[in-house]
C-alpha cells in the first residue's frame, strides 16, 4: 500500500486573509464597473445636451449680449404686434427676424403675453425718455407748451407703430397695460412736466387759471393721436385731404394753436 500524504496543516489566520484578499479584490473590481458606468453615462448625457444645443440655430455674428438681444427683440416685436395685434403677431416670426429661438424670448419675456407688455412699456418708456430731454423749464411757458405739442406731434407722426400699439390695447380694454408695475410712474412723469409748465404761466399771467393739467395733456394727445390713429379712413371719406406719406390729418401749427388757445385768456373773449 502506498502509504497517505499528510496534509500540510493550513492556517486558519491565513485562510481569512486570503479570504479578505479575494474578497477585496472583487470589491474594486465592482467599484471599477461602477465608476465606468457612472463615467459613461455622464458622457452619454453630456453629447445629449451638446445635440440638444446643436439643434438651437446659429446665430451668425452675434455675441453672447442679453441687453442687445432683448432690445432686437423689442424692436423686431414692436413692428409685430403694431402691425398684427396681439392675437395675430406670431412668435415665430419674431424669432426669425432677431436670429434667436422661441425658447430664447420666453427666457427673457416669459411667454407672449409677457413679450407683448413689455413693448408696450418699452414703447411709452422711450416716448417719455425723451420728453425729459425737452429742456421745458428753459424756456417761458407759452413757447414750452408749444414746443411739447409739437414734440408730441412729430413723435405720433414718426411713430405709427406706437399709435397702433396704444390702439390694439384700447381694443383690449388696456388689460395688459393695467398689469404694469411702471406705467403709472412713466405717465405721473409726463403730467408733472405739463403741471410745471402750466403752474409758471398761470403764476406770470400768460395762462388762465382753473385747468387740470391732465386735461391739458389729453387734448394734446387728442390732436395728434387722431392726426395719425384716422389717417387712413379720414382719407378715404375727404380724399382731398388723404395723406400721401406722414400722417398730415390735422396740420402741425393748427394743433399748436389750438392748445395755446385753449389754455390762453383769449379763450374767454
Amino acid at each position: 500500500m502506498r502509504p497517505l500524504k499528510r496534509r500540510t496543516p493550513v492556517c486558519v489566520n491565513c485562510h481569512c486573509l486570503l479570504w479578505r484578499w479575494v474578497s477585496g479584490l472583487a470589491l474594486i473590481q465592482q467599484g471599477v464597473a461602477v465608476s465606468y458606468t457612472c463615467k459613461m453615462n455622464q458622457l452619454v448625457h453630456f453629447e445629449e445636451l451638446r445635440s440638444s444645443e446643436a439643434e438651437l440655430p446659429k446665430e451668425k455674428g452675434r455675441t453672447n449680449d442679453p441687453a442687445r438681444t432683448m432690445a432686437e427683440i423689442l424692436q423686431v416685436a414692436t413692428h409685430e404686434f403694431a402691425d398684427k395685434g396681439l392675437t395675430g403677431a406670431r412668435i415665430d416670426e419674431i424669432a426669425a427676424a432677431t436670429r434667436t429661438s422661441k425658447r430664447m424670448i420666453y427666457y427673457y419675456f416669459g411667454s407672449k403675453d409677457g413679450l407683448y407688455l413689455a413693448v408696450l412699456e418699452e414703447a411709452y418708456r422711450r416716448m417719455r425718455a425723451i420728453e425729459s430731454d425737452l429742456h421745458l423749464d428753459d424756456l417761458p411757458p407759452a413757447a414750452a407748451l408749444q414746443h411739447l405739442v409739437e414734440f408730441t406731434y412729430d413723435h405720433h407722426r414718426d411713430n405709427e407703430d406706437f399709435i397702433r400699439l396704444v390702439m390694439n390695447e384700447n381694443i383690449q380694454r388696456g388689460d395688459y397695460l393695467r398689469q404694469s408695475s411702471s406705467i403709472q410712474q412713466l405717465n405721473q412723469n409726463a403730467i408733472r412736466s405739463v403741471r410745471d409748465v402750466y403752474d409758471r404761466g398761470v403764476a406770470q399771467g400768460v395762462f388762465r387759471p382753473g385747468l387740470d393739467p391732465v386735461d391739458i395733456h389729453s387734448a394734446i394727445s387728442a390732436f395728434t393721436f387722431f392726426n395719425v390713429s384716422n389717417r387712413h379712413t379720414f382719407g378715404v371719406i375727404f380724399q382731398n385731404r388723404a395723406s400721401q406719406d406722414k400722417a398730415d390729418t390735422l396740420k402741425r401749427e393748427h394743433v399748436v394753436d389750438l392748445i395755446l388757445r385753449f389754455v390762453s385768456h383769449s379763450v374767454l373773449a
